[in-house]
């Protein structure tokens, strides 16, 4: 094989941070220097494999630096590599990797520092997983420096890069715990990543200088959830409740994700609705220290400087704000930014997406929201919204500064976008980027995956029944088309055929034909033929729908006379009241059952306590995008797929679907319990996945056999690893 065919040159302007993964089948270690500013790729050629890791060396003038070699798969030892194309760079040593020691010594020979984040253990080398993290502390980039993606983010399960050792792989290995150096003593318990609070042993205590730093019991991570779980619990107030667990998340990372997992049910609206819309509302009074990266229109032009600011640089899922329609609460500006940490927190603890990958970002263009114009307190821009070309171009140079930072496959989840601004903005980056919008089409995915499964308690299929909508805005319409295309889907009728029997209720009521001119573009499709409805009572009574679905965000508009009408209609009226937070849902789950004399199949957006009605108890189901997006994220990371087409979604609704047993039926539920979120997610991202190598939409080559078990071994697990 000739070294030509194997191994590319290719030169950088900029000096950036890469992580350089070592498997076990990299069994050496050169330290190069050079005195130019490149990057060496080393990857295999041959069509019949697909390298899962790269071997990257960066570097700087008179800058030493660590490459590993595959010597698995270029069958070259290093002592070969200065007679071939790599003369310029002379190999300064050849040997295993021998931890700090050899790392101090190339630290040595260097004229400007560089950090070590995280490397493989000091000893056997070859038998052990790790990585090397280098970074140059040049900051001033130019202005039109190009920024190469040359790392391929895996490992040794074949997933994302392992750059902590928390993947479900490599959890029975040895992991040292580097920051600038080793992290040891008051730092290591500063630093969330890696503390571990009373669970370091006795000789993780004396390796890392902690003796006398900590109380000398030794207490097992599961006696910390334990404790952790009656601490949160001695709250009374929810608000109160989510501090102590965002309190627990900046102390201790893993105790924090333990913690969640092991009590989903009962502290998911805690970490996200409803409680979290409350958080977002006094925002700038509980806030505390900052959980992801704000960006104002006063960084425009620099939004890359400030990405890079960002302490992780392998991201794979970001979910951005801009603050103008939180939740059903309005504009809260900068203050949304509780929405995007909320959400990647469930992306970890539901879907294992790791928290290093993972980007929180909030928007700020202003704000037009009065009261908290006027409040001391506010953290954001105290201006009125940016709106036209302004916003256009801020949110055009994120766009495109995050791809050029974080390469093609990372996913942007749009969060909480006004209307307006919502569909533009999916419309206009579908084509370029991986981006998913919550509201528009995480909504639609779960409604829909509930609707598939309450068929199976009233029978027929989508053709056969009629769809009512109070609420025509990113959701409603969303989750509209989205039934549409999986009832075209089902019966190979026409999308505009099948919409008829789709009908949008909007603050001027019914949406027909005659509408049509004032229509915003997304609601035209909606309009039918018929005469003028004013009020959603009338169009009940009128369309004669069998499933009747909210997304106003207006509280307590299915009113008595509304549900009455459709229990009067149908003998299991299909009751979906999905607007968030509680205060804001359009009826409880009491009033649906009472009110449909217990016939009703219901479900919400916020959770709703069990209802006893006529001897007989009703657990109410909830509509949750938390079921959907975790595992429809990590089944796009973990195929690499470069878009997100309208098929995976239909997945994603299929999976869950599936995923509602007969117990659940008998207790009148139209999804599953979250106790077993994690396995539903692996499902999900199985599916996904599957439905991604079809459509030839996947990267990541080649197919796993068993996607449910490589979904499962990429999970992150928030067990404490052991540090030497």
């Amino acid at each position: 094989m000739h070294l030509s065919n194997i191994i590319t040159l290719a030169h950088l302007r900029t000096p950036t941070l890469y992580k350089v993964s070592c498997r076990r089948s990299f069994l050496r270690v050169a330290c190069l220097c050079c005195s130019d500013l490149s990057c060496v790729v080393v990857r295999k050629s041959d069509n019949r494999t697909t390298l899962s890791s790269l071997s990257i060396m960066f570097s700087s003038t008179r800058c030493s630096f660590l490459v590993i070699f595959p010597l698995t798969y270029l069958l070259i030892p290093p002592s070969q590599l200065a007679t071939s194309r790599f003369a310029p760079f002379p190999v300064i040593s050849n040997s295993g990797l021998g931890g700090c020691g050899r790392v101090c010594d190339a630290r040595r020979q260097r004229s400007s520092p560089m950090k070590v984040v995280c490397m493989t253990p000091p000893s056997r080398s070859s038998d052990r997983n790790g990585s090397v993290v280098l970074e140059t502390p040049l900051k001033e980039l130019k202005k039109d420096s190009p920024v190469t993606d040359v790392d391929d983010n895996s490992t040794s399960a074949g997933g994302p890069q392992d750059v902590y050792g928390e993947d479900r792989a490599t959890e029975d290995q040895f992991v040292t715990p580097w920051s600038v150096s080793v992290a040891s003593g008051y730092t290591l318990l500063r630093d969330p990543h890696f503390n571990k609070g009373l669970a370091f042993s006795e000789n993780e205590r004396d390796a890392h200088y902690l003796r006398g730093l900590l109380p000398p019991t030794v207490i097992p991570q599961e006696t910390q959830v334990k404790k952790m779980i009656q601490h949160v619990r001695q709250y009374q107030v929810p608000l109160q409740k989510y501090m102590a667990m965002m309190d627990l998340q900046e102390r201790n990372e893993r105790l924090f994700y333990k913690l969640l997992i092991e009590h989903v049910e009962e502290l998911l609206p805690i970490v996200y609705t409803p409680t979290v819309g409350e958080a977002c509302q006094k925002y700038g009074s509980i806030f505390m220290r900052p959980q992801g990266l704000y960006i104002s229109l006063k960084e425009k032009g620099k939004i890359r400087e400030v990405l890079r600011n960002w302490p992780e640089k392998n991201i794979q899922v970001i979910v951005v704000t801009d603050g103008e329609r939180i939740l059903g609460l309005g504009d809260l500006g900068c203050q949304g930014m509780g929405i995007p940490v909320g959400k990647l927190s469930l992306y970890t603890a539901l879907g294992g997406v790791r928290p290093s990958a993972c980007l929180p970002i909030t928007i700020d263009v202003g704000t037009n929201n009065e009261k908290l114009l006027n409040d001391e307190l506010y953290i954001g821009l105290k201006q009125r919204r940016a709106t036209g070309q302004e916003y256009a171009e801020l949110l055009h140079e994120f766009m495109t500064a995050v791809k050029q930072t974080y390469g093609e496959k990372v996913l942007i989840q749009f969060e909480d976008f006004a209307n307006h601004n919502a569909f533009d903005l999916l419309e206009k980056y579908r084509s370029t980027h991986l981006v998913f919008n919550d509201d528009i089409q995480g909504t639609a995915s779960v409604v829909l995956a509930g609707l598939v499964a309450a068929l199976k308690l009233v029978g027929g299929n989508l053709a056969d029944h009629r769809f009512l909508f109070l609420g025509a805005g990113e959701a409603g319409t969303g989750i509209a088309e989205l039934i549409a295309l999986e009832t075209s889907k089902q019966t190979n009728a026409p999308l505009e055929e099948v919409r008829k029997n789709i009908w949008l209720v909007d603050s001027k009521g019914l949406i027909v034909s005659s509408r049509k001119d004032s229509l915003q573009h997304f609601k035209k499709p909606w309009a039918h033929e018929h005469e003028p409805v004013n009020n959603l009572l009338d169009a009940v009574n009128q369309i004669k729908p069998t499933v009747l679905i909210g997304t106003s965000g207006q509280g307590r508009t299915f009113t008595k006379e509304v549900i009455e009408a459709m229990a009067s209609i149908n003998k299991k009226p299909i009751i979906l009241s999905l607007s968030n937070p509680t205060s804001q849902s359009e009826c409880t789950a009491e009033e649906a059952y009472k009110w449909s004399q217990g016939r009703a199949i219901f479900a919400s957006g916020s959770p709703f306590p069990p209802v006893e009605y006529d001897g007989k108890v009703f657990v109410p189901g909830q509509s949750n995008n938390a079921y959907i997006f975790p595992g429809f994220g990590l089944g796009l990371i973990m195929s690499g797929t470069i878009r997100v087409h309208d098929d995976l979604l239909l997945a994603a609704s299929e999976a869950l679907a599936a995923q509602v047993g007969q117990e659940n039926f008998d207790k009148g539920l139209i999804y599953p319990p979250f106790t077993n979120i994690r396995k539903i997610s692996a499902h999900i991202a199985a599916n996904v996945a599957a439905k991604a190598y079809e459509l030839g939409l996947a990267t990541r080559l080649p197919q796993p056999k068993d996607l449910v078990k490589f979904a499962e071994s990429c999970m992150y697990t928030p067990s404490y690893r052991t540090y030497r």
